[in-house]
């Protein structure tokens, strides 16, 4: 019997200690996530100073007199100043002669577009020497002119281009007023010159409207606050907008399976580029050809296209079609009501979302304009792990077991 009541008292004190053994490993792990924290905590100067180095939205590169890039922060290789740690050739050129007379520089940057995502095409850096004490260092700040550039082109170019093409319909307009007014006593006159009086108002109107919505993608007025838009969605209002207009041309709009896939932007802006392209097709496709939208992910890109079997765009004008007011076609253009803005304002509307347009055109067989645009991958939601529910300890199940076993048997013994 003693030797029972001594196995008990064990058992007991085992499964005291676990509860104990537990809350210490607890404790431990607590202990752990606080240093780990504490040794995240920015406490010295220069962990400030690359701090705020790395994530200013400015471009600052410090070079010395060898080209060798000493300091360097994102924005800088975002910017071009710098690449894979090589200073940029005109802005080594430039620093080459801030050396000669310590004398600050300017320079403007012009970039090719290199790739989807990158909204920086301009950019103005200033190279001055690091300082008048040291001669060995000069740095390097850039900033983006990408918005100022762009607006200032819309500026140059807006009264030229609004002057000419708005002289013609305002002219037709009024010689079509004078013409209804002569014919004031034949009523078949009056309801023709009446009916091109008002389609002649309706297409100036469009154009105006075409106007405002690309003076404002160019710079104009700030852009509306980006946010995930799906795709798909985007494409089925495109479709809705065109529906009337491809029913009546006999004219059947197909569209690939959906794809699920994000992009950050403004809806409203991503539908109209879209449906300028459907709009665009159907208006120089023949009756009953159908006109495709398809879209495929490529790597970090969506790629969505719009392709028609219509007449087709000539080598040398497919490099002028982005351009404002430009037609492929005057006659055809005018007939179906068209301001030569569409695809300005597509070309502008991609440009602003980080993306690309391509063209592939051949005569005689249709065309496949080609939106590329970045995709959108949402940050997953963290949240805080719950806590694990609290289980046995390996130990404590056979200990358990054994309790009950010695209980079993004192029962049979009593028994």
């Amino acid at each position: 019997m003693s030797a029972v009541l001594a196995f008990l008292l064990g058992v007991a004190v085992a499964g005291a200690a676990i509860p104990a053994v537990n809350w210490l490993r607890k404790r431990a792990l607590r202990f752990r996530a606080s240093s780990t924290l504490e040794a995240n905590q920015v406490t010295t100067v220069s962990q400030v100073l690359h701090l705020a180095i790395q994530g200013s939205p400015t471009g600052i590169t410090v070079l010395d007199r060898g080209g060798e890039v000493v300091l360097s922060n994102s924005r800088a290789h975002v910017m071009a100043l710098v690449h894979d740690r090589t200073i940029n050739p005109e802005v080594w050129r430039v620093a080459q002669e801030v050396y000669g007379d310590k004398e600050t520089r300017t320079l403007n940057l012009s970039m090719p577009k290199r790739r989807t995502g990158n909204r920086v095409s301009s950019v103005r850096a200033l190279v001055k020497p690091l300082t008048l004490v040291d001669d060995r260092f000069v740095i390097v700040y850039g900033t983006d002119e990408s918005e100022n550039v762009r607006m200032e082109s819309a500026r140059r170019d807006f009264v030229a281009n609004v002057s000419h093409e708005l002289k013609t319909p305002v002219g037709g307009m009024a010689l079509l007023a004078e013409a209804l007014m002569e014919a004031v006593d034949d009523p078949e006159q009056v309801e023709y010159f009446g009916n091109r009086l008002r389609k002649e108002s309706h297409r100036m109107a469009d154009m105006i409207n075409e106007l405002i919505s690309l003076s404002k993608l160019q710079g104009a007025e700030a852009l509306p606050e980006m946010e995930p838009v799906s795709v798909d969605d985007a494409i089925d209002e495109a479709f809705t907008r065109n529906q009337l207009a491809a029913d009546n041309a006999d004219i059947t709009l197909t569209k690939g399976d959906d794809s699920g896939v994000l992009v950050l932007g403004d809806k409203s802006l991503l539908v109209t580029a879209i449906s300028n392209l459907i709009s665009n097709a159907i208006n120089y496709s023949p009756h009953s050809v159908p006109v495709s939208v398809s879209q495929k992910v490529v790597g970090d890109v969506v790629l969505i296209r719009v392709t028609d079997r219509g007449i087709g765009i000539a080598p040398e004008d497919q490099k002028r079609v982005f351009e404002r007011f430009f037609r492929v076609d005057k006659a055809r253009s005018r007939s179906t009501g068209g301001t030569g803005l569409g695809l300005a304002i597509v070309k502008h509307v991609v440009a602003n979302h980080g993306g690309n347009i391509k063209l592939w055109s051949r005569p005689g067989t249709g065309s496949t304009f080609t939106i590329e645009l970045p995709v959108h991958q949402p940050e997953p939601t963290t949240e805080p792990p719950s806590p694990a529910p609290e289980t046995e300890a390996p130990s404590a199940r056979p200990l358990r077991d054994a309790v009950s076993r010695v209980a079993t048997r004192r029962k049979d013994k009593a028994s």
